[in-house]
């Protein structure tokens, strides 16, 4: 079953790691090139850098020599390389949830579905607190948002495991109440504004990272579901 795990983890992550790979390169990858223009331009008073200001008068310079891919083909293969790598990862999970769900068969519809709920939990969910950011937003200490996409990650997903398995009415509601818990408790948010990409960029990103995210979870699952029955089938 492990091997069967790995096989199903790798042939789909690898295929899914592309498609998203290629749907960043058209859709998210130019907005996020456009945005670092603003990111790059040196605030007033900074050195190479760009300057914040609190809400309490205090300022900070971020740096701005921090390392990344060089532009063309060294930042696509590290794309491709990141892409490839979280499908891998993810449809390891999707696999591990076939094996404890005890299917032997699941099939790309299914396995199609089991991607929209890994899309809702790890994606969605979580972006309804945290909207994704382009280089030079504002942004709030990256501990607290971690910890904050974490337990938003981790509760979606009991919640939604509570709704669909749940045998009574008191265990959906403990699933609706999981799944809100978060929001509820709020998201964190930077205490000041930058001077960062424009507000229409900005959105323009958060909607494309929403569609090519979704796309990639869907050939995540229907990939792994035909991967798993196909590795099944030859056991």
């Amino acid at each position: 079953m492990i091997i069967k795990l790995l096989k199903t983890a790798l042939v789909a992550g690898l295929v899914a790691g592309v498609f998203g790979w290629t749907l960043q390169m058209a859709l998210t990858t130019p907005i996020i090139i456009a945005a670092e223009a603003y990111e790059d331009a040196p605030a007033d008073g900074a050195a190479g850098g760009e300057t914040h200001t609190h809400e309490d008068g205090s300022e900070h310079v971020h740096d701005a020599e921090a390392w990344a891919p060089e532009d063309g083909i060294e930042r696509h293969a590290f794309t491709l390389l990141t892409s490839v790598l979280f499908g891998v990862g993810f449809a390891a999970i999707l696999a591990a949830c076939y094996l404890m769900n005890g299917s032997a068969n699941v099939g790309w519809r299914r396995g199609l579905v089991w991607g929209l709920l890994g899309y809702a939990a790890v994606f969605l969910a979580p972006a309804l607190g945290l909207p994704p950011e382009l280089p030079g937003m504002a942004a709030a200490d990256l501990m607290a948002r971690q910890g904050w996409w974490l337990a938003a990650v981790v509760l979606t997903a009991g919640g939604l495991i509570a709704l669909i398995k749940g045998q009574s009415m008191a265990l959906r509601l403990l699933g609706l109440v999981l799944i809100v818990a978060p929001h509820a408790w709020g998201a964190p948010h930077a205490g000041y504004y930058s001077d960062g990409p424009p507000a229409e960029l900005a959105a323009h990103f958060a909607v494309a990272s929403l569609v090519s995210v979704a796309l990639f979870w869907m050939m995540l699952g229907a990939a792994s579901g035909w991967a798993w029955d196909r590795f099944n089938r030859a056991a």
